[in-house]
């Protein structure tokens, strides 16, 4: 343990050694170059989503940010001229013991405190609004009772992406109240509510489901209170932020009930061919779905086959909740005639899955999806006035019926539990709030023509998008409290936290202006907050006239324009994989309605979500790492080298504790090897050129691991990187050593193989590349702008060759 610590120890000391040159030589300043044509590849500019900042950074965004920082390392070896952007002191300070390399003139907060970015933001929302892209309108989003305002995906602890699931709530009439539990409801209009997904299937009720068990109430759902809904509390609470509750946002129950009290009920319900209908006992029903009341259509729900079925063949449950022979359905009503399963499409399912009751809920489920598709695409209909037209033809217009005679109405609620992070659960609510009209059909082809000309790393990535773009819908933009920026022509709201963080990568080129590493106060700067207006914003990044009103020295205007147009469009944008279905889908659409073409964005890579040790990163489990004590526990070096090699692509990842471990002990090996072979210099090497076979197979290993390595890096693949451009590089330095025998290693390959493999690492391992360059090496200027090693065409004849005589051996 002592050895290890040591060793850790060490690297330690190279760390903070190597930071101390990099600040005091300014290495990782970014500049535009004055030459506004720019070469492919001249300059690369990346960004990583601004976390929140309620804690140390841990594990989790440094795996995230590992992907922008490695890719740009790897691209300011190859020759590009770096931007790469990001705050708060404590994040900074562990961003550069980390090693990141970044030009902190260009940090900034977000929100109002930062007046710049507040007026940069009003003017996005204010060009996007005179553009027709945002809208005022009633309607169904998920919301925090709570914080009594929407919650969107970034305010959720559980639950992010989950949008309202709408359903049509049938109202079925109680035609008498004979529980005695039911006398205070004398003289209102009672009924049960069922919600259901399927309207144009309410001919073929013959009852209603109830679970015996559930508990339900009798709610009052309008202001004089005459109507009253029987359903569970959760449903209750949902219509009570949808308009539909005596006293708004406040569920006003009269009874409470369970489902026994419910069974045996008669019912008149919407379009149902039998004139009278019970509810019945049902035991699979979900009461944190839907409303807990069911209705019951058995020609062509599997589920409600069943349960009919089970009541019929067993008299014992039949007594069990008092259930009258009479209240049973004698038979079916069939309603659709699907050519697969014909006019009873339930039991035909049923019968061929070989169903034995409403327990089983493997095959019911299987049966279900079969029928509700084959029913929605191929169904005909056998009865009311819609007769011989097909099922997704005539379904919304049912719907509408239903909801035009004041026999349904509109329930919404959402479609998988969502935890605020406030701790409560979310409803659906009607809210009257603004709206970003994200897929509107031309803004959507737009959108379309940018992701098909974006290097996306990962088809699974690009499938994502293109899924997501198929159905976002306009988007809640406003909220009613917290941090942010007004709504400039409505500052009773604020604009939400996915809608102001989606074109703020052109800000980042202009930010050190405001700023120059003073995040908060821009108190160096030579511009004030209330010199950037809509003209000015227009100007930098619209291709706009320049602002002759502006006081804004002409100079200092100009040197701003070129340092956007010199970084834009953005080259690569890092993220988690949970942020394609909303903010990087809106990155995409607001850079393509506000930016010229020129200027769309050119790349995003996603990474999973990564754990510790094969488990789940888990602060109330204690298997949870700040990028702190990452650092002091396996030095910076071995923190990022276990991320490079956590994994790649947009699969989850690990980050492991023994790779970490691992990493700082066999780069200190290395460097103890490469300062003994640096010490005894030619005298422990066979000098002269390459001559022997040997030398000529290391070689050629370079020149592959060259290649490959360079491959991994563009294609943002940093497990792979590591894989060919350390492991390889060394087995074929180690197999080197072996084959030359008592011979020895040739000198200069043996200097160009530490040459390479320094290189090779830096983008992954900088702050040990560096100490190695200037310090065993003995090489001028830095490494990390020391550029990509030479390569000859790798010889794949000599390759296959050797690959055969070791496998002989």
């Amino acid at each position: 343990m002592a050895l290890s610590l040591s060793r850790r120890d060490r690297l330690l000391e190279i760390e903070v050694e190597v930071r101390k040159w990099w600040e005091d030589e300014d290495v990782f300043r970014a500049e535009s170059r004055k030459e506004l044509a720019k070469k492919p590849g001249e300059k690369f500019f990346s960004t990583f989503p601004f976390p929140y900042m309620n804690g140390y950074l841990h594990i989790g965004h440094a795996f995230s940010l590992s992907k922008v920082d490695f890719a740009s390392a790897y691209h300011r070896l190859r020759g590009a001229n770096l931007s790469r952007e990001w705050f708060p002191p404590l994040a900074v300070e562990d961003l550069r013991a980390y090693g990141l390399g970044c030009d902190w003139r260009w940090s900034f907060v977000t929100t109002d405190v930062n007046p710049f970015f507040d007026s940069f933001v009003r003017w996005q929302m204010r060009k996007l609004k005179a553009m027709g892209k945002i809208v005022k309108d009633l309607r169904y989003t998920i919301f925090s009772p709570l914080d009594d305002q929407p919650c969107g995906d970034h305010e959720r602890v559980t639950g992010e992406g989950v949008e309202p699931l709408e359903y049509t709530l049938i109202k079925m009439e109680v035609l008498k109240l004979f529980p005695l539990k039911l006398g205070p409801l004398e003289g209102k209009k009672v009924f049960l509510a069922a919600a259901t997904l399927r309207p144009e299937t309410m001919y073929g009720q013959t009852n209603a489901w109830v679970l015996p068990d559930g508990k339900y109430g009798a709610y009052e759902i309008n202001e004089t209170g005459d109507d009253v809904f029987i359903l569970t509390e959760r449903a209750a609470l949902n219509l009570s932020y949808q308009n539909l509750s005596k006293i708004p946002q406040r569920p006003s129950c009269l009874v409470e009930l369970t489902g026994y009290d419910l069974i045996g009920l008669p019912l008149r319900s919407p379009l149902a061919v039998n004139e009278i209908i019970y509810a019945l006992p049902m035991l699979t029903i979900l009461t944190n779905k839907g409303t807990g009341i069911v209705t019951s259509v058995p020609s062509v729900a599997p589920d409600d086959y069943m349960a009919l079925h089970d009541l019929n063949a067993k008299p014992k449950l039949r007594a069990k909740y008092g259930v009258k022979d009479e209240w049973i359905p004698s038979d079916v009503v069939p309603i659709i005639n699907i050519p697969e399963f014909g006019d009873k499409a339930a039991e035909k399912v049923c019968l061929d899955l070989r169903i034995k009751s409403q327990k089983d809920k493997a095959k019911l489920a299987e049966a279900e999806r079969l029928t509700n598709l084959k029913g929605f695409t191929e169904g005909t209909m056998l009865v009311g006035e819609f007769v011989g037209r097909k099922v997704e033809e005539v379904k919304p217009i049912i719907k509408l019926k239903l909801l035009a005679s004041g026999e349904a109405v509109i329930y919404s609620e959402p479609e998988k539990p969502v935890m605020s992070r406030s701790g409560d659960e979310c409803v659906v609510a009607l809210t009257d709030q603004w709206y970003i009209t994200y897929g509107e059909s031309e803004w959507r082809k737009m959108a379309e023509d940018c992701l098909s000309n974006m290097n996306l790393y990962s088809e699974e990535t690009r499938h994502g998008f293109e899924h997501t773009l198929s159905w976002l819908n306009q988007w809640p933009c406003s909220r009613s409290c917290g941090l942010g920026t007004l709504i400039p022509w409505d500052e009773e709201f604020l604009v939400e936290s996915l809608s102001d963080s989606s074109l703020y990568m052109a800000y980042y080129t202009v930010a050190h202006f405001f700023h120059d590493g003073d995040m908060y106060e821009g108190s160096k700067s030579l511009i004030r907050p209330q010199q950037m207006n809509a003209e000015v914003w227009e100007y930098l990044f619209c291709d706009g006239q320049y602002p002759k009103s502006s006081d804004i020295p002409s100079d200092v205007l100009s040197k701003m324009k070129q340092e956007f147009d010199y970084w834009y469009p953005l080259d690569l944008r890092v993220s988690g994989k949970e942020l394609i279905k909303n903010h990087l889908t809106f990155f995409i659409y607001n850079h393509t309605a506000l930016m010229a073409r020129r200027n769309w964005p050119r790349g995003i890579r996603c990474n999973g979500h990564i754990t510790l040790n094969s488990e789940k990163m888990s602060e109330s489990t204690g298997n949870f790492r700040t990028l702190r004590e990452a650092m002091e526990e396996f030095s910076a070096t071995g923190t990022r080298f276990s991320l490079a090699d956590a994994g790649g692509g947009v699969d989850d990842a690990d980050f492991s504790y023994e790779t970490a471990n691992a990493a700082f002990l066999r780069l200190t090996k290395e460097l103890t090897w490469m300062e003994q072979v640096m010490a005894a210099g030619e005298f422990s090497l066979r000098t002269g050129p390459p001559s022997t076979y040997a030398d000529k197979v290391f070689e050629n290993d370079m020149n592959i691991a060259i290649r490959l390595t360079e491959k991994a890096y563009k294609d943002c693949l940093f497990k792979e990187a590591l894989k060919n451009g350390f492991y390889e590089l060394q087995a074929a330095r180690d197999e080197y050593k072996l084959s030359c025998g008592s011979g020895g290693m040739n000198h200069d390959l043996i200097l160009r193989f530490m040459d390479v493999q320094t290189r090779l690492i830096e983008p992954i391992c900088p702050q040990f590349a560096e100490y190695v360059w200037r310090k065993v090496l003995k090489k001028q200027g830095c490494v990390v702008t020391a550029g990509w090693p030479a390569s000859n065409e790798p010889d794949l004849v000599l390759q296959a060759a050797n690959k055969y005589l070791q496998d002989s051996i």
